[in-house]
């Protein structure tokens, strides 16, 4: 069996859940899912996000890539914030998961492009 098929397996049954029930839930005829945990099937990634949304962890931990099985992003140093943009946080606060990944794939782009304003900040400070 695969990691990402014995990580399904078993955060299925530290729930309590049936495999049955897990179909249901993500709309798939149980064999489908079923061969999913027994590693004769991959979903594809939508799937995938699926699964970790249902179970509360991200799709890195269910694909073995972390052993961390909460559902955190990790800090990068590099990470913008809203006091750096100079503008209020639109949403009341709350920014929408796949408008929070376009903006950080925006931001990666740009200091690909430009290293130089990358430890501008922090060498200001220094």
């Amino acid at each position: 069996m695969s990691v990402f098929s014995n990580r399904l397996k078993s955060m299925r049954e530290s729930i309590g859940w049936t495999k049955t029930y897990v179909a249901e839930r993500l709309h798939l005829p149980l064999t489908t899912y079923a061969n999913y945990e027994y590693g004769k099937r991959e979903p594809d990634i939508d799937t995938i996000t699926a699964l970790s949304t249902l179970f509360n962890t991200s799709n890195d931990y269910l694909m073995g890539k972390t052993d961390n099985p909460n559902n955190t992003a990790q800090k990068d140093d590099t990470a913008l914030t809203w006091k750096d943009l100079k503008t209020p946080m639109p949403y009341d606060g709350k920014m929408p998961e796949e408008l929070t990944d376009i903006y950080v794939d925006i931001a990666k782009s740009f200091f690909k492009h430009h290293p130089e304003y990358l430890n501008k900040n922090r060498e200001d400070h220094e």
